[in-house]
Parts: C-alpha cells; sequence; structure tokens
C-alpha cells in the first residue's frame, strides 16, 4: 500500500528526534528506513526537508512523502516478467528494499523469494537501489546461480537501463571513470579510467525535451558497482532526475531510473518502459 500524510507534533514529542516520533505513524517500520526517508527529504517538518536527528517541536506538522508499507509479495507490487529454464525475472517497483537487511524489519524482494517460487531454491543474482525499479534476476536452482557467476566474469551479461537526466545529451557516450565505493553514503567517481571494461557505462541519447531541459537516456551496463549509473552520470553534469544523492532535484516520480532489459546466454527479459 502507498502510504503519504500528514501528523502534527503533539507535547509528547517535544523536543524528540524527527526519526523517533515517525515511528507512531509508520508502525512496524525499522528505524533504518524512518532514516532513509529523512535523508531522501521525503519527511518535511513545516515544509522543509529535515535530517532524522532533527528535534521537533510542539505544533510542527511533519510531512511524509510516498512510504510503501508492505506485507505480502503482492503487496511489494512484484511481478514475474518471465520465467525461462533455471532463472526468472521480477518488476520491482521504486521504493522497495531488493535484498534482506540483517536486523532490519522493512520488507525486501529477497525475502519474499520462497513465497513467489515454492518447491525451488531462488536466489537474487542483481540487486538495485532502493529507489531504484526494474528487473531482478532470481536463480531457480544452484546450477543456475553458477552460471550467472560465470557470465559475469566473461562479461557477457548486459544489463539495460532508461533514465531521465538533466540537461541536453546527444550521440553516444561510453563513461569509464573509476569508481570508489568504499563504505559511504555516495560513490565517489575517480579520475582515472577503470581498466575493467566490465565496470563502464555505455550511454546512448533517446530524446531531448526542451521544454523542461531533460534527455531520456538508455545506459548499459555488465557488472554493476553501487550506485554506478547513478554517480556516473552526474559526473558529467547529468544527474538523473529524482536522485537525492547526486544532484538530480526533486522529482514528483521519484528516482527516474530503471532496469529495463537483461541480456545473457540463453536467457532475456524485458519490463514496459515507465517513462
Amino acid at each position: 500500500m502507498l502510504f503519504e500524510g500528514t501528523f502534527s507534533v503533539d507535547e509528547s514529542g517535544d523536543g524528540q528526534r524527527l526519526d523517533r516520533v515517525m515511528e507512531a505513524f509508520l508502525p512496524g517500520t525499522g528505524l533504518r528506513l524512518r532514516r532513509r526517508l529523512c535523508d531522501e527529504k521525503r519527511v518535511l517538518v513545516d515544509g522543509r526537508a529535515r535530517k532524522p536527528g532533527y528535534r521537533v517541536r510542539t505544533g510542527e506538522t511533519v510531512e511524509i512523502k510516498q512510504v510503501l508499507q508492505m506485507t505480502s509479495s503482492g503487496g511489494l507490487g512484484l511481478r514475474v516478467v518471465k520465467r525461462e529454464g533455471g532463472f526468472a525475472a521480477l518488476n520491482k517497483p521504486g521504493g522497495v528494499h531488493s535484498a534482506a537487511i540483517a536486523g532490519g524489519s522493512e520488507p525486501s524482494v529477497e525475502s519474499f523469494l520462497p513465497d513467489l517460487f515454492p518447491g525451488d531454491s531462488p536466489v537474487l543474482l542483481n540487486r538495485l537501489d532502493f529507489l531504484t525499479s526494474g528487473l531482478l534476476l532470481v536463480a531457480l536452482t544452484p546450477e543456475a546461480r553458477e552460471a550467472y557467476l560465470a557470465y559475469e566474469d566473461e562479461g557477457v551479461i548486459n544489463k539495460f537501463y532508461l533514465a531521465r537526466v538533466r540537461g541536453r545529451m546527444d550521440g553516444i557516450i561510453s563513461i569509464r571513470s573509476r569508481l570508489d565505493t568504499d563504505d559511504r553514503k555516495t560513490t565517489r567517481v575517480l579520475s582515472e579510467p577503470d581498466p575493467d571494461h566490465r565496470r563502464w557505462t555505455g550511454i546512448t541519447a533517446l530524446s531531448h525535451d526542451n521544454a523542461v531541459d531533460t534527455s531520456l537516456v538508455r545506459c548499459l551496463i555488465m557488472k554493476g558497482a553501487r550506485h554506478q549509473i547513478r554517480a556516473h552520470l552526474a559526473s558529467i553534469g547529468h544527474p538523473i532526475l529524482g536522485d537525492p544523492l547526486y544532484g538530480g532535484g526533486e522529482s514528483r516520480r521519484g528516482l527516474m531510473l530503471q532496469h529495463l532489459r537483461i541480456e545473457m546466454p540463453g536467457f532475456q527479459a524485458e519490463g514496459i518502459p515507465l517513462f
């Protein structure tokens, strides 16, 4: 269920952290999720985005934007796009975790795999960022998992994404900058090229909207790193719309990045373009 709404802080919440008082309005959610919503500027206090540690005051109005409350795979909005051989492709909406988080209470695609594929041994093969929508690939047998890992090492898996970015982009671009994905909030783009072509991001411009100065682009990666497409596009001055971490600005439709198609030996799957 998609949830959004507002509440007023009463005397019991005066002086408490924002991520704590939100619990009464979003019962059953974990602290990690509530902090993430604040960091993504989806929680406003009297109209202003606030950090998780902000101390609220009596009478202030808290607005929470678009939170998915999910109790089943149907509630998650999951859809099996294709099943063939030992693989299956699922469609994940934005605002849903791909993998289960240790110690967390938020639902994830991974936690529902046994319900979606009873009698199999499903294993999640790729992950998408919390805000990113699109295809997740699942191995239904140990043999399929081993085959996927071998294909990934060989560089024969192609993953195509759609993104809407700020500014005008034309032609075809290959972004080859190495990424620093050490344990931090954002991925850092370094000045030197990455010698591993599987870590490059290929960009093909599809169209430009003059009215709002945004471009629709197709992105190709092979063995993605954390935030690879988001960081690479931002590094060349074209952040994805709705990206709270890399300067994409506000978007009523959330992060405009979708994993649209996957191709590998013996298996291909494609979703429905969202934008």
